[in-house]
């Protein structure tokens, strides 16, 4: 059972720099477990040179072929395998040594960024290679995300810290993601997109070596007794049939295949909407990456888990929103305002999902439960961005994405409506876990306990 520990503050006006001191120790106390520091470090530099690597293949693509078309085939062939694959290498993760798997997955996207590098700066690569290497890094990420997502309980030392490292991640990848493009377009500017791919490739080093140099305590590997396909089945009645569970994952299924969309639509956005230029996307970009790192580290300072749930609803309500408002905008000013709102409710409902599937679900099919997180979240980005293109293409993408988030609003009712439920069924997990304080202590009766909590 996880450490339980005060989490009050100072009173009073003079407390007030004590309380934002401690409030910031707090929003970063997964940090105190020795391994996910060791991977928060290592990771935060391999991000960069991943979104290095997104923004010089779209550049490259483009300047290759000048087709909008190849630009979503390649981000197409890119995201397939992890829609495809997703499943059975959920039951493979639950099987395999997370650590040692990370490790392989990797070093192998090292060698993938390293191969693009060396094709790009021979000045031999075509449109066909990078579609391949797309495919390649597609079937690398199809193994990572379920292994690195279930890897996360193992870096923690305290599960009460889970949400808190769950949360510190996001923000890691929306820091890279505001960093990341910037140095990519003075890299590409100065000497080419292989450069791009090369210091990406480089970058892999340190995530590798924080990775090595993590003290992982043995976990026993369940024995493969049992058929793939039974254990794919046997995880997929686990997700559908566990109301929780369920309902998490097909909100952010819809909220990823017709809200996650718009930012395929935004160089539209940004040159006839705003009748701007490639500085006025990369504005808009920013905002929504501002507005995603601030939603991370709102999520970060939060104590546990509880209202999780209500808090989901919100931010896909909000989110869809921040689309219809963006839809009517003409103004810069206003639709930079939007996209922080569309930003932060994103990494809001991304991450709090993922904190709750985190938190109730058994380690013993944690690979797979999240290998089905990954085919909602990443899994449905390229039928979404065929089905944002093909709608925009025939009624404009303004009320493309007005209709995108009045969907996004209705999913969020819809969620809203099975709160009842689902707290219902995580309470007992949420005691069990100790996360429920009242009944951890063990020092109130029933009589006196508090009303319900959220999930």
């Amino acid at each position: 059972m996880p450490r339980l520990r005060s989490n009050s503050l100072p009173d009073g006006p003079t407390a007030v720099s004590s309380n934002q001191g401690v409030a910031w120790k707090f929003a970063l106390r997964a940090l105190r477990s020795r391994n996910y520091r060791l991977f928060f470090t290592g990771q935060s530099v391999s991000l960069i040179g991943t979104w290095m690597t997104q923004i010089a293949t779209s550049w490259l693509v483009y300047r290759l072929t000048g087709s909008a078309w190849l630009l979503g085939i390649v981000g197409f062939a890119s995201r397939l395998p992890a829609f495809v694959l997703g499943p059975f290498a959920g039951v493979w993760v639950d099987r395999w040594n997370r650590h040692h798997t990370l490790v392989v997955t990797q070093i192998l996207s090292m060698l993938q960024s390293f191969a693009l590098a060396g094709l790009a700066l021979a000045g031999i690569i075509t449109i066909r290679e990078i579609i391949w290497l797309g495919v390649v890094q597609g079937v690398i990420n199809a193994f990572d995300m379920p292994a690195r997502q279930a890897f996360v309980i193992q870096m923690v030392e305290d599960r009460a810290d889970l949400a808190n490292a769950i949360a510190l991640n996001s923000s890691m990848v929306n820091a890279a993601r505001l960093l990341g493009p910037s140095i990519a377009g003075v890299i590409i500017a100065a000497v080419g997109e292989g450069y791009c791919f090369f210091i990406d490739g480089v970058s892999y080093l340190a995530v590798i070596a924080s990775l090595l140099g993590m003290r992982i305590a043995p976990v026993q590997q369940r024995t493969a007794h049992k058929a793939i396909l039974h254990e794919l089945q046997e995880g997929w009645n686990y997700v559908t049939h566990f109301v929780p569970i369920r309902s998490t994952l097909l909100l952010l299924a819809l909220v990823s295949l017709v809200g996650m969309q718009y930012t395929v639509l935004m160089p539209i956005f940004a040159r006839e909407v705003l009748h701007g230029g490639a500085h006025t996307l990369g504005f808009l970009m920013g905002a929504s990456g501002v507005g995603a790192l601030a939603g991370a580290m709102f999520l970060a300072t939060r104590i546990n888990v509880l209202g999780l749930g209500r808090l989901i609803a919100l931010a896909a309500a909000a989110f869809g929103t921040g689309l219809i408002a963006l839809g009517l905008s003409g103004s810069l000013w206003f639709s930079l305002i939007v996209m922080l709102l569309v930003g932060g409710a994103t990494m809001i409902q991304m991450a709090g999902s993922n904190t709750i599937l985190q938190t109730i679900v058994p380690d013993d099919k944690r690979g797979r439960v999240m290998s089905f997180y990954s085919m909602a979240f990443l899994g449905m980005a390229p039928f979404g961005s065929l089905l944002a293109g093909g709608l925009a293409h025939r009624i404009g993408a303004p009320r493309t994405v007005m209709i995108s988030g009045a969907i996004c609003i209705a999913g969020a009712g819809w969620f809203a409506s099975q709160l009842k439920v689902m707290r219902e069924l995580v309470r007992p997990i949420y005691r069990t876990l100790g996360i429920i304080p009242e009944i951890a202590a063990g020092i109130q009766s029933a009589s006196v306990l508090q009303s319900p909590p959220e999930e």
